[in-house]
Order: structure tokens, then C-alpha cells, then sequence
């Protein structure tokens, strides 16, 4: 369990791996060097939710993350540019830092530029990667931990207008009546962008953003952006401690590891730690400093990320 689920203790956690399978990628390509690093990105710091599940479950696979700032947020921009952007830090992390898995650690950039076909792409181009979004692991333990059948999302407006989690909640649900009621919250990623996490301002747009969610009493709800974690107190207390948060920070690392596993490409060496490098196409002195205060000391470092380094 991710150190932000121990640290908050609201969060739905789950003990077995998910089955995955891919017909595209049964087989690693001769030009994928399993050595190399797992490549995350997001539009700014949320991904560390899932770099820190990732660097907790598989400590020894390096990892390299770009937080991408510079163009932050990516909630409320049109959806053509979020899903350039993305593309192009995915063939970064790809062509640049040799990586040999890709995480979508950002809701908006997964709706905007779906797994499937950032995965595709890379196929075309000879590069059997897997692709691991947040999205459909998000959803798949929202509908396993919901008792009523009432269940609820939250997002930015990107991810929210996209119907994304409508779609994966009805695939999770397998025919099963699960009622889904979503909720766009801007603002949210902007106090967490700026270190505000708690405090009457913030508590004042939860209630807010949230007042959908809580009429509609749901029994669990699914933290839409990998930035909201880091509001899951002030969350948690507008919509009821007995309201299950699902954060999917977990399943996607789990997930992932799944999907290495399948493929043959986790590292083996357990006594090995792994390196981790982070990035930001914005101001790396903020980008530290706010990020080893979300991540923690891992994050002891933070280059400048560069559209076509090469």
C-alpha cells in the first residue's frame, strides 16, 4: 500500500493482482531493453500518487517521471492539446530515456489520449510497450468496493466530460446495476499545485464541488485525479467517513506489475535499488520542493524536461 493510503487510512485497498492479458503484447520486442526504466508522466505532481505505489511495490525497477508543469493544469484545456501532449511525453520516455513501460499517471491525459491507442502507436513503430492508464484500474475497485450499487467519480472537467469512467465502470461492472454519478471539481488541482491541501478555503470548495456526490449518497468514491489524493481528509469529511475512497494509485501499480510480469520484463535482482529520476517541464526548484514534500525523499532531485531532447 502506497505510503499516502497508510498516511490517510480512507483509502479501499485490495490484496490479489488483476488477470492481465493483452493480445498485442504477448511477446517483448527485440528492441525493448527490459533493463531500462518505467516511464511516468503526468501534467504536474498527482502522478506521484502512483510513483510512489510503484517505487513501494516494485523498489527495484527504476523509474523515470515527468511532471509536466509547464503546461499544467491539464484539466480544463481542450482535449486535442492534452492528447498532443501526452503523445509527446510518452515518445519522450520512449526514445529519450529508453523506457520500457509507459504509465499514464494523469485521468485527463488517459481520457484524452486512451491507452489502447497511445499502445497502438508505439506497436506500428515496432515497440511492443505496454501502456498502463489509470482509468480502468480506478474503476475496477470502485465497483469492488461499493455494496449499494451507487457509486461516484470525481475529476477534472477534461476527465469528467470525456464519459471515460462511464465506459469503464460499465466494462468493471460486467452487466452488474451499478449507478454512477460523476462530479468535475475545478480548483482542486490548483490548491494541490500550490501546497494547499487542507484549511477553510479548500474545505469550502469541497463542499461545493462535492454537494452532487453527497445527495446522491454513494457508498464509495473513486478520486478521479491522481492529484486528489492529497485532499482525501478535507474529501473524506465532506462526504462522510463512511464513504469508501478509492484512490487509483494502487491498482495502476499493481497493474503494471502484472503486465511486466506477463511480458517477462521485471528485474529479478531483489537486493538491487532502484534509480529514479524526475523531471519537470516547468520550474525545478518548486517542482523539488513541493515534490519531496508529496513524494518524499526519493525525490532528491529534479531536471529540466525538454520537448525533443534528441
Amino acid at each position: 500500500m502506497c505510503c499516502l493510503c497508510a498516511l490517510f487510512g480512507v483509502f479501499h485497498g485490495r490484496t490479489n493482482s488483476i488477470n492481465v492479458s493483452s493480445p498485442n503484447l504477448s511477446a517483448v520486442s527485440d528492441e525493448i531493453d527490459v533493463s531500462g526504466p518505467i516511464g511516468i508522466f503526468d501534467s504536474g505532481f498527482g502522478g506521484l500518487t502512483v510513483a510512489r505505489a510503484v517505487i513501494d511495490l516494485l523498489p527495484n525497477e527504476d523509474i523515470v517521471y515527468i511532471g509536466d508543469t509547464g503546461r499544467y493544469p491539464y484539466g480544463d484545456k481542450d482535449p486535442v492539446d492534452v492528447r498532443e501532449y501526452a503523445r509527446e511525453l510518452a515518445w519522450s520516455l520512449v526514445r529519450d530515456y529508453n523506457a520500457k513501460a509507459i504509465v499514464v499517471a494523469c485521468n485527463t491525459a488517459a481520457a484524452a489520449l486512451p491507452v489502447h491507442e497511445l499502445e497502438a502507436e508505439l506497436a506500428a513503430d515496432g515497440l511492443h510497450i505496454p501502456v498502463i492508464g489509470v482509468i480502468d484500474p480506478g474503476a475496477q475497485s470502485l465497483v469492488r468496493a461499493t455494496r449499494s450499487g451507487t457509486v461516484g467519480v470525481i475529476g477534472t472537467i477534461g476527465t469528467i466530460g470525456s464519459g471515460a469512467y462511464d465506459l469503464a465502470v460499465s466494462r468493471a461492472s460486467l452487466g452488474a446495476p451499478v449507478k454512477l454519478v460523476s462530479a468535475a471539481c475545478p480548483g482542486f488541482v490548483e490548491f494541490v499545485e500550490r501546497g494547499r491541501t487542507s484549511g477553510p478555503e479548500v474545505t469550502l470548495l469541497a463542499q461545493r464541488m462535492l454537494a452532487p456526490i453527497v445527495d446522491a449518497n454513494v457508498d464509495a468514491l473513486l478520486l478521479g485525479c491522481t492529484h486528489y489524493p492529497y485532499l482525501a481528509r478535507v474529501i473524506s469529511d465532506v462526504v462522510g467517513l463512511d464513504v469508501t475512497l478509492v484512490s487509483s494509485a494502487d491498482e495502476t501499480a499493481f497493474a503494471l506489475r502484472d503486465q511486466l510480469d506477463h511480458q517477462l520484463m521485471l528485474k529479478t535482482n531483489s537486493a538491487r535499488s532502484g534509480n529514479h529520476t524526475f523531471m519537470s517541464s516547468g520550474d525545478v526548484s518548486w517542482f523539488k520542493a513541493l515534490g519531496t514534500r508529496l513524494l518524499g525523499p526519493e525525490l532528491s532531485n529534479v531536471d529540466i524536461w525538454n520537448k525533443g531532447k534528441n
